[in-house]
Parts: C-alpha cells; structure tokens; sequence
C-alpha cells in the first residue's frame, strides 16, 4: 500500500500542496495506525499530517476525494426500446438525455447507416447481450461500470499518464481491458441479422458504447489533471482550455480562471485598436475627382479609403440553470475580461424569469458578480419561452444592426414551446444572433432539446463547451466587428 499513498502525495504535489519528505514519512506513519479501511478516518488523519494551510486543506480535501473515490459521472440515458434509467438519473429536463440514443429523427446504427421507419419500433423487448460488456451496459447501472472503469484504469496503469497526447492511447487501453473487441464484434453480427430486434439491440449497445466512450475519456483527463509531471504545467492548461468546463474540479478552478484571463489579454492586445485604416493603395476616386475639381482636372489632392467602425452592442443572454451554470459562469467572466475591446455588454441571466445582471459586474469584482449572478437566477427549471419574453419586453426597441446578441444554453426547455417566433423578432432586428450550446453537438436535437426549432433564427449556432471553442467563437465575433 505505500505505492498508493506515495502516488496520492505525487498528486497532491501536482495541485500545489507542498509536501515534504518528513511529511510523507509523517502520513506513511498514519496509514500504518488506522489503515485505509475506514474513508472518513484516514482523510482526518492524512489532513492532519500533510496541508499546512487553509488553502492546502480546501485541496487536499477536493483532492483526497477525487483520488479514493469515483467522482459521479453522467448518467447513461437510454433510448426509448430500452429499460428506464436506474434510480438516481437527473429527470429534470436538465442534461436529463445526455448520451440519448433514441427516439426523434435521424436515427441511425452504430456503422452510420439511417435505420428505415419501419424498422424501429418501441414495443416488446430487446434480445439479451451476449459479450460482458455488452450485458453491464445493458443493466445501466452506474456504479457498476464506474467500478469496471477503475478496474480497467488500474489494470492498465493509468496513473502512470503524463503526457495529454497520451490521452487516447489510455483510452483505448482502458475500453480494450473492459472488452471492447467482443462488443465490438457482437454489434456487427447483430447489425448483419435479419430480425428487427436484433439490429434495434445493435443500435442500442451502439449508443452506450459511445456513452462509455466519453466516460472512459473523461476518467483518462482526470487522471491527467491528478498524476501528471509538475513540470507538464504548460501541457495540463493546454488540457483544461480543451476539457469540457462542467466537468472540471473545484481543485482547478483557480487555473481556469487565470487560464480565461489570459485569454482575455490575448485577445484584447489582438484587437484593442479602433478600427481606422488608410489603405494605401486603394485611391478612393470619386473623393479625389471632387476635391481637385478647383485645379481644373489637375490632382493636388489624394483621398484614400479608409473604414471606420463603431464597436458593437453585445447583449449576453446566459442559461444559469443545473449544469449549465458553470458554462454560464465562465462565458460571462470571459466577456467582462474584453471590456477594452467589447466595453458595452449587456448581460442577462435566466433559468426561468430573465434579469439583467450588467449592475453586479460593475459594481462588483468578477469573481464576486458571477457568483452573485448565479445565487440570484440560478437553480429554477428551464423556460426559454419565458426569458425571451422578458428580453423582448426590456431590450427589443434597443436593438439594431450594431446588435449583437450571444444566447448560452443547451436549448432543453423541459418539452414545452421555446418560442422560436420571438427569437425571431431579435433576429429581424440584430445584426447577428450567436447561439453558444455547451453540449456535445451529437446530442443536439435528442430529448427535449429545441435546437431544431430555434437554430434557424440565428446567424450562427456553435457548440461551445471548452474554453478553446469559446475562446474561438469570441475571436471570431472580434474579427468581424473590430
């Protein structure tokens, strides 16, 4: 067990918490006394031994249960031939149908290829699985292939990860341990019958095998942020600008923060000038004909184009709902970190009712306004229908085409009308509307999702779930305006 001990204190060394070599022989000590039977017991006593102040405690805390225990992944949504979700799934409406696989249009098998109407159906039920992997996903219990996945992970090594491009290989490795090449090889035998519920049990173990997919990436890029080398700092911010912000731990927030603000700066030193350029070379000729029509024809005077544009209005509309909160939290910190740049945002905050949130950013600090933002809007159930009637009702007579109008959210409206016909209003009126969805694009337009309905009233629609594709987004909405 001294390996295991040695290998949590690497990664508490990798979040910053100094522990010395006295200090480790301190928690071996403590380890040899109470044992790592007891969870509770053996945290008490490791924090007595190893942070020294209360900022180390707040990591070592997040830390230790990152380490011992399995942090909750998404739930594995099933479609709807399938059996219910296990006890415990999110049926709020809320990132409910993350990994949907069923139902709506567009269905397809594992290989691609649209299933025909008449194929699928949602009476009577499936055939059994016969690969084991196949059979623990088709129990949809969480637990259960938790504790597979770190099984796997330990058969395979995961700890020794240390370099982010690294992350696929452990991966494969891992899905390759849990028995990927059987489930892979049952898929295209049952793809290949002739019998309709044979080819619907190949779509369905198509869809949880990408389910476990992302679990199993998910689990590799944390094990990345716990055990990777000190001296990979530059390859673990390159990791946190391309990992999904709702899935990143309280022990690498501070990082994130500092990781938008320098963002930020970046961009602001790219496009901080206003924009007025005198291009020499392209002679604005009607200009110059009319100011030396006085030297009779002869030309004294040369008039240059030249472009001047005014900085745009930027209404933001954020999503502040379940775990949408934490995308919201960081696209509003981004854009107020552009307020050399983008010095005239509007920002509105909804899960239900919709309120401007532009006073708590300027009377506040940004760490301060967002948390404020969150305490006040957050927590409700989802009402697009609502909130853009209230935008309507405070900001559409303000709107014109310097407008642009940036949307955060997933575009789950818990199955009721979203009101695509007012968004429309705003994009009769705005010179863009820019609809930011943090989830996977794949998993657009499944559930309760109305991104089908909402996306034609708007100019562009991108998914935005990392900082690199927000950083991508708003640099793009720079280069058109600056």
């Amino acid at each position: 067990m001294p390996r295991l001990l040695t290998t949590f204190i690497r990664a508490l060394r990798n979040a910053d918490v100094r522990v010395s070599t006295a200090e480790t022989l301190d928690a071996l000590h403590a380890v040899e006394l109470v044992g790592y039977q007891d969870r509770a017991l053996l945290k008490t006593s490791l924090g007595l031994v190893l942070p020294k102040t209360q900022a180390e405690k707040e990591i070592f805390d997040v830390t230790f249960d990152q380490f011992f225990a399995h942090r909750q992944t998404a739930p594995l949504a099933t479609s709807d031939e399938s059996q219910p979700a296990e006890e415990g799934t999110d049926q709020s409406g809320n990132g409910s149908q993350q990994g949907q696989g069923g139902g709506g249009n567009g269905d397809r098998t594992s290989d691609g290829t649209a299933t025909q109407p008449g194929e699928k159906t949602s009476v009577g039920e499936l055939p059994s699985a016969q690969s084991a992997l196949g059979q623990l996903l088709m129990r949809s219990n969480q637990m259960e292939i938790d504790l597979a996945i770190n099984a796997a992970g330990t058969r395979v090594n995961v700890h020794q990860i240390e370099f982010f491009t690294q992350k696929g290989i452990y991966t494969w490795r891992i899905l390759d341990a849990m028995g990927q090449q059987d489930l892979q090889q049952e898929i295209r035998d049952l793809e290949a019958a002739h019998e309709v519920p044979q080819r619907r049990l190949a779509q369905e173990l198509g869809h949880r095998r990408d389910w476990l997919r992302e679990q199993v990436r998910d689990y590799v890029e944390r094990q990345f942020l716990l055990h990777a080398d000190v001296t990979g700092k530059r390859l673990r911010g390159d990791l946190l600008r391309n990992v999904r912000l709702g899935r990143i731990d309280i022990a690498h927030q501070k990082a994130v923060r500092d990781l938008v603000r320098r963002m930020a700066r970046r961009l602001v030193s790219a496009y901080s000038r206003r924009r007025k350029v005198f291009n020499r070379g392209q002679l604005h000729v009607p200009r110059t004909l009319r100011r030396n029509m006085k030297y009779d024809d002869a030309i004294f005077d040369l008039h240059w184009k030249s472009q001047k544009v005014d900085r745009p209005k930027v209404f933001a509309l954020c999503d502040v709902s379940g775990s949408v909160a934490s995308y919201a939290a960081f696209m509003l910190m981004f854009l107020y970190s552009l307020d050399e740049v983008l010095p005239r945002v509007r920002s509105f905050a909804f899960s239900s009712e919709l309120g401007e949130v532009s006073d708590l950013f300027s009377a506040n600090e940004l760490d301060d306004a967002v948390a404020l933002t969150l305490r006040q809007y957050g927590g409700g159930s989802t009402d697009y229908a609502q909130a853009f009637s209230d935008f309507r009702r405070l900001c559409l007579d303000e709107l014109d085409k310097r407008s642009t109008v940036i949307i955060l959210g997933d575009g789950r409206n818990n199955n009721a009308d979203a009101r695509g016909d007012i968004l429309k209003e705003i994009y009769d009126r705005a010179r863009r509307v820019i609809w930011l969805n943090p989830e996977a694009r794949s998993l657009w337009n499944t559930g309760d999702s109305e991104m089908r309905h909402l996306a034609p009233y708007c100019h562009q629609v991108e998914e935005c779930g990392t900082l690199a594709q927000l950083e991508r987004v708003v640099s793009r909405l720079l280069r058109s305006v600056s």
